[in-house]
């Protein structure tokens, strides 16, 4: 369907709806007795690359369409949106910046629509999503909080106001969780499902990458790499600060920083006033869009965030086989054991850093050991398919509860007709 901004039409006033009688999830005026399939709206805050859209992306993919009639819609264009609609799958667009606009077309698409499920992804979205849905009558609404993110305090209250609205909220870890309900959300009904890799992605051998060659690094090189946004939670002041003490110690390593973002020209700088010997071994790749390519070519990932909420971009190292340095917070200890599948670090530390790189760089069996546990921890327990199959029993609770017509039983995922190919050849963006 062609993006565009999508058609008004006249409803009642939506604050009215919002704060007149108490919302009953079973007054529903609006379905067709011809639906089969429940339909299920996914709503994406912003149509650019991350994290989040990582997370969508994989459960667009997967979500069983002989139980659910799926929609994508997303509040902004971008790359994410092109890059979903290159993997098949149909994405809307709403176009509206103005909130209130935003809220007044997705409430009219809502019943248009005759949507049973809103399920919404970052801020934004739960914002835009749960207003639109109090108004539609919308039955079931949910959503995934995907960001360690600290809110203005108004962004807080809006959210907390909202909760109890919201029938679920899903989050990736623990300590999500615990922050959530710090922010007053305590009285949300809470699911925690952390985040998957598709693992068929990375079990492939990796296609041709050309990242050594681009930079002149030699290939039995000590590669570290940090695949994350250049924004300032995510630390890489940090890892540039730590990088001489590792090429003192081993000399043959270089530094990888792949990614874009708001702290790109303060990073360079950064670097520029390093010593010669340890600025000569850090390059800036960029955004790229071979990430699997890229991870198989580094020796080591490493994340030094200062908050994270899970860490997708560790996972995907993790599925690789390849050994992960990454701060020890947010839900990172909650997928890392230090130690056994990786290298735990305090944030802010880059004395901490250093050295669990250099035990890295100096230790190609310390490097498999960990790499091989890695790849079990993820395989056990963060599958795409595990989140899945997890997120899907969430919908049919959640949509008996909201008076709506049980789906047919699961197809297994390894006999779904829609099931996605092979998509190592078919990348997602750096987070």
């Amino acid at each position: 369907m062609t993006p565009a901004r999508l058609r008004r039409r006249a409803l009642p006033d939506l604050e009215g709806a919002i704060g007149a009688a108490a919302y009953r999830r079973h007054r529903r005026t609006h379905r067709s007795k011809g639906h089969d399939r429940p339909r299920i709206l996914q709503l994406l805050a912003t149509g650019g690359n991350g994290g989040a859209q990582e997370s969508y992306t994989g459960l667009m993919l997967r979500l069983d369409r002989s139980r659910y009639d799926v929609r994508a819609l997303s509040l902004s264009a971008g790359s994410g949106v092109q890059r979903l609609r290159r993997l098949g799958i149909p994405v809307e667009v709403i176009t509206e910046t103005d909130d209130e606009a935003a809220i007044h077309d997705l409430t009219a698409y809502l019943r248009r629509e005759e949507i049973d499920l809103v399920h919404a992804h970052m801020y934004r979205a739960e914002v835009i999503g749960t207003r639109a849905a109090i108004a539609a009558r919308t039955p079931v609404i949910m959503a995934t909080v995907h960001s360690s993110r600290v809110r203005p305090s108004e962004d807080v209250a809006e959210l907390a106001a909202l909760t109890p609205f919201v029938d679920r909220l899903i989050v990736p870890s623990g300590s999500i969780e615990a922050k959530v309900r710090r922010e007053g959300r305590g009285a949300a009904r809470f699911a925690v499902i952390p985040n998957g890799v598709d693992l068929s992605r990375f079990s492939v051998p990796a296609p041709p990458c050309s990242l050594r060659d681009d930079y002149n690094i030699p290939c039995d090189a000590f590669l570290a790499g940090v695949v994350a946004r250049l924004e300032p939670e995510k630390g890489h002041r940090f890892l540039v600060e730590a990088w001489p003490s590792v090429v003192a110690e081993a000399p043959d390593a270089w530094l990888a920083i792949i990614g874009e973002g708001s702290l790109g020209d303060e990073l360079r700088a950064q670097v520029a006033a390093l010593p010669v010997a340890a600025r000569e071994r850090i390059v800036f790749t960029g955004r790229r869009d071979d990430i699997s390519a890229v991870t198989a070519d580094l020796s080591a990932a490493v994340l030094p965030s200062l908050r994270e909420a899970q860490g997708i971009s560790i996972l995907e190292a993790m599925a690789r086989r390849r050994p992960v340095v990454a701060s020890c917070v947010g839900g990172i200890p909650e997928v890392i054991t230090s130690g056994v599948d990786g290298l735990l670090v305090p944030p802010a530390d880059p004395i901490a850093l250093a050295q669990a790189l250099v035990s890295l760089a100096r230790s190609p069996s310390l490097r498999e050991r960990l790499g091989e546990a890695g790849y079990a921890t993820v395989a056990a327990r963060f599958s795409i398919d595990a989140q899945v199959r997890r997120i899907e029993a969430l919908y049919a609770e959640e949509l008996v509860r909201g008076g709506v017509p049980a789906p047919t039983a699961p197809t297994p995922l390894s006999h779904r007709s829609d099931a996605p190919v092979e998509r190592a050849s078919l990348e997602l963006p750096p987070l």
